[in-house]
């Protein structure tokens, strides 16, 4: 792979966040934890984020022996496509992944022939690149509130459905923070403003799960921790209130979806409805830029949450 500059953000207790660069920038991003001289990285982007991730390493004046963990949060493709092809460039690294997600690290081709099914072949290929399997003896997977120690620094696996249920968090008490993946929803830096970090849940096929995903955000908030760190996009820190939100917004997705049950086009009302809450949120939160491109950033958001509420819907 050719050599490329990475965007990133230094943060304190060696923990970097690195653009991912997928769909757009301070979209996806990829931490790199860094403790006595050993790495890890929590998310990997995709095929296309290896040189990147690879970039902030050589950064830190680190060989890619340094590496001893990659833990991926879930094996969506934004989170987990670049594992294959990372862990090839890393001779010492482990890949960590939930129980319920391992096979599909070890033989990508359902996630692959999922993905090209809502994609198509070609937009695929472009926008994920090529999936590589990780060797099944390179796989580690922890069970439930296992700990996994980088340089004698524990991280802990904490199971996280509600998202997906392949899902786990990652508590991280040295930095009193937790990496969440999707289970804290998405807060995108281009939102925050005087009041703090506008976030929202994240419901995207297909295993959407309400009850759940309340209990994922409480479990996560259960750690007491200061931070947290998301994979879209990075580091927020007024937890209370985003936690509190964040639960508010669960419910109200399920409510629009319920209410548009029953449309003739199901997909255009919920679509719709979700553009406009999500919006009206954005500006009561004091977003004052361009609607045009609100609109543009919440998108893809607006897309993929409609097609999960529309499966939660129809497996009720």
């Amino acid at each position: 792979m050719p050599s490329q500059a990475a965007r990133t953000t230094n943060l304190d207790y060696g923990i970097t966040a690195i653009d991912a660069d997928y769909v757009r920038p301070l979209h996806d991003a990829s931490h790199l934890i860094i403790e006595g001289g050993r790495a890890a990285f929590v998310d990997t982007g995709t095929s296309f984020s290896v040189p990147l991730l690879l970039d902030a390493l050589a950064r830190k004046d680190l060989d890619v022996g340094a590496v001893d963990y990659v833990f991926v949060t879930h094996v969506h493709l934004d989170h987990a496509g670049g594992a294959g092809q990372l862990m090839q460039r890393l001779p010492n690294a482990m890949l960590v992944v939930h129980p319920r997600g391992v096979r599909h690290m070890i033989d990508p081709e359902k996630l692959i022939q999922g993905s090209q099914a809502v994609y198509g072949e070609e937009r695929f290929r472009r926008i994920y690149g090529e999936i590589l399997p990780v060797a099944e003896d390179r796989a580690l997977v922890p069970a439930d509130e296992d700990i996994i120690e980088l340089a004698g620094r524990p991280l802990q696996c904490l199971f996280t459905e509600g998202h997906a249920r392949h899902h786990y968090a990652l508590s991280d008490p040295a930095s009193s923070g937790v990496f969440t993946g999707d289970s804290f929803g998405v807060s995108y830096r281009e939102l925050d403003t005087v009041a703090g970090e506008f976030i929202f849940p994240t419901t995207t096929p297909v295993h959407f799960d309400p009850p759940e995903a309340h209990k994922a955000v409480d479990r996560i908030m259960a750690q007491d921790p200061e931070r947290l760190y998301l994979t879209h996009y990075s580091q927020v820190t007024d937890l209370l209130r985003l936690a509190t939100d964040m639960h508010r917004g669960i419910d109200d997705f399920v409510s629009i979806a319920i209410t548009h049950a029953n449309a003739d086009d199901r997909y255009k009302a919920i679509s719709t409805e979700l553009e406009k809450y999500l919006s009206t949120r954005a500006l009561e939160h004091g977003f004052g830029g361009d609607m045009e491109r609100l609109k543009e950033i919440l998108s893809i958001d607006v897309n993929l949450n409609t097609q999960g509420l529309e499966v939660w819907l129809d497996s009720q």
